[in-house]
């Protein structure tokens, strides 16, 4: 594969909510190839039972643009493309996001939040 046609998610935890509310995702870079798929995964712990998961993507140095948001109970929301999925799964805390058919333009930073209501 070309270097060109090489991407990088970067995945980075951010929006801790507290040290009982948080969310962990691996530091560093996932490298796919253009057409293929990659899933960034997090981790995250709440106190509560009613939480929220959203998955968010960083162009350089433009605001957050919103993917998708899982609950623990229901599908959320996802943006229109289909090409972004994602399923909570609250017995082992993760909500994993799926990027399928891979463009030179899903390389950013990702970003998972957690939200308890």
């Amino acid at each position: 594969t070309h270097t060109g046609d090489l991407l990088k998610c970067l995945i980075q935890g951010l929006f801790n909510m507290s040290q009982k509310d948080n969310v962990l995702q691996a530091k560093g870079e996932e490298t796919a190839a253009a057409g293929g798929t990659v899933t960034l995964g997090c981790l995250y712990n709440t106190s509560g039972d009613n939480h929220y998961l959203y998955w968010y993507k960083q162009d350089g140095h433009k605001s957050l643009k919103f993917i998708l948001s899982r609950f623990r109970i229901g599908e959320g929301k996802t943006e229109a493309g289909g090409r972004f999925s994602s399923t909570l799964d609250s017995s082992i805390r993760s909500v994993p996001l799926k990027i399928q058919k891979l463009q030179l333009s899903d390389s950013a930073v990702y970003y998972c939040a957690l939200h308890e209501i």
